[in-house]
């Protein structure tokens, strides 16, 4: 059957191509449907959390919150004599660490100390220190350009993970301390012209082993 032999009524309502047309009300169904789903749906910007809605975490704003006002006056104030703590390491590494020490969960333990010795030359990034009584260990300080690990976060004492939302900010804000520590101490300071001189070094440490002890500085001051 063709459109012509369709009653004059149904005529009027056979779509050109022999499908029906949508009719007035299923317009306004539709229209009703997509206001719907316009007013229920929730735009995020790029600095919010996609899954909590929470502002994203920002590591360099948190590293400069808690880095000058926090970590340091922390390290300064627990800072044990890296003779002592070489001796206690040596002797016992659990003791020692519950003792001087703080680490996450059961990783290993991170120390607040002072060094005080002779500076050496300067190579891949670590200052050599030589310090009197340790003449078994090897003590270095970190000068950059990278500075490594997670000494300054995990020495502190009052950084846990349970304060990030996950692993990734954890670690982030780790990094993030050493980039404000390379700012504040290391951006101006030249190992070549400490060589020879006796330093004092404040920073923190996440030895492995009782003779390699490399410290990551939040203060490097050399005598006049």
């Amino acid at each position: 059957m063709t459109t012509a032999d369709l009653p004059q009524t149904d005529r009027k309502t056979a779509h050109p191509r022999g499908r029906p047309s949508l009719g007035s009300g299923s317009l306004i169904a539709l229209v009703l449907l997509l206001a719907g789903i316009a007013a229920t749906t929730t735009y995020r910007s790029d600095s919010e959390d996609r899954t909590s809605g929470k502002a994203a975490f920002d590591a360099s704003k948190y590293a400069a919150g808690t880095y000058e006002p926090k970590v340091v006056p922390a390290i300064e104030k627990n800072a044990v004599d890296i003779v002592t703590l070489h001796k206690a390491i040596a002797a016992d590494p659990e003791t020692a660490g519950k003792r001087y020490g703080h680490r996450p969960g059961t990783g290993p333990y991170s120390y607040a100390t002072t060094v005080t010795g002779t500076a050496g030359a300067a190579e891949n990034g670590l200052l050599r220190v030589t310090v009197p009584g340790l003449a078994k260990a090897r003590v270095s300080v970190q000068v950059g350009p990278a500075v490594n690990g997670t000494a300054l976060r995990d020495s502190a004492g009052f950084i846990t993970f349970g304060q990030f939302t996950n692993q990734v900010e954890y670690a982030d804000a780790a990094t993030a301390l050493n980039t404000e520590m390379k700012d504040k101490v290391l951006r101006a300071f030249d190992p070549e012209a400490v060589r020879g001189r006796k330093v004092t070094v404040v920073g923190a440490m996440t030895p492995l082993t009782a003779d390699v002890l490399t410290l990551t500085p939040v203060s490097i001051e050399a005598a006049s």
